[in-house]
């Protein structure tokens, strides 16, 4: 007779509506017991409408009672808030005093380079007005759920997406909010999105050290921070406040980036420093973490973030980057 495992596995196939993700990756499936040729299955009705659950029922039963010695399948549901079943493994927050210098592109090159590596990854767009991960990812579709939670938006790769720009009516639309609201809708990303079980979310914060920076160091378990900069005097003098706004908070940085650190002529692959010269090691030493990537001015990229693919990049800085994070954590 199949055993508990073997039928979480298969419920592990089955993938929810509008999620696109599984019963058991949204961390949805609540208990399963086996006993007398009977499977009894609790599922939690979190973001999940009345019609996904009829779906789910019969969806589940059906599976079920197609496995060796099951011959009756009971599914009961019972409610649960997002921030209940959500089990994130790391938090991770990129962060920059100065604006500008790629915290967008750096957490969208992190998640691809994650989950290109088999990791469960979602980013929570903290940049409430000033939203670009959509773009870059090229989601354009509403959110999921229902009155109990939102079901985030899934990239090509499978990386879960929540940002403000995909709630708004157009993607151009201004968010004129004072910093209360701001900080309401960044910790409603956090405790109501059922975002399931994760080894890595992701948090693109704003410039500065201010609200909403201050709430993601408040609300959320952080497991560490990613300082993103570039090579000008002026921006590494701001970056700095984002370092010891980092620390005073007791977060330890788990690395350094270094964006738009040169770039490379193509004919004969010559270097040349636009911005001046690199300020990675320094500010590694000041931030007392390893310099985990120095990416370059790539026209390429830019195109592909232009044309949301952001996932189709690739090049030996963002394996380099995929290793040394990997290194860090």
């Amino acid at each position: 007779m199949a055993t508990e495992e073997q039928i979480r596995q298969s419920l592990d196939e089955i993938l929810v509506p509008g999620a696109m993700r599984s019963l058991v990756k949204l961390n949805l499936v609540r208990d399963i017991a086996v006993s007398d040729e009977k499977a009894s299955i609790t599922l939690a009705t979190t973001a999940v409408n009345p019609q996904t659950q009829d779906w789910l029922k019969d969806k589940v039963a059906k599976v079920t009672t197609g496995l060796d010695g099951i011959k009756e399948a009971e599914i009961d549901f019972v409610e649960a808030s997002p921030k209940e079943l959500n089990e994130v493994s790391n938090i991770i927050a990129i962060m920059s005093g100065k604006g500008g210098v790629g915290k967008s592109l750096v957490t969208g090159l992190i998640g691809i380079s994650l989950a290109r590596s088999g990791y469960e990854v979602g980013i929570l767009d903290a940049d409430i007005t000033g939203p670009s991960i959509p773009r870059m990812f090229g989601i354009s579709v509403r959110p999921t759920g229902s009155e109990t939670g939102i079901m985030p938006a899934l990239s090509k790769l499978g990386i879960a997406i929540m940002s403000i720009n995909l709630l708004l009516p157009h993607e151009d639309d201004a968010v004129i909010w004072r910093g209360p609201l701001i900080g309401k809708t960044i910790t409603q990303f956090w405790e109501d999105v059922l975002w399931g079980k994760l080894d890595y979310l992701l948090v693109d914060l704003p410039p500065g050290t201010a609200d909403a920076p201050l709430t993601v160091m408040q609300t959320l378990p952080l497991s560490g921070v990613i300082i993103t900069f570039t090579p000008q005097d002026l921006a590494a003098m701001v970056v700095r406040k984002a370092m010891q706004m980092a620390q005073k908070m007791n977060i330890p940085i788990k690395g350094v980036v270094e964006n738009m650190s040169y770039f490379s002529l193509p004919d004969s692959g010559k270097r040349i420093e636009l911005f001046g010269s690199s300020k990675g090691q320094d500010m590694a030493h000041a931030a007392g973490a390893p310099l985990l990537a120095q990416f370059p001015i790539d026209p390429e990229l830019a195109r592909l973030c232009d044309d949301g693919n952001i996932e189709r990049y690739d090049s030996e800085e963002l394996k380099r980057l995929s290793e040394s994070f990997l290194q860090a954590m």
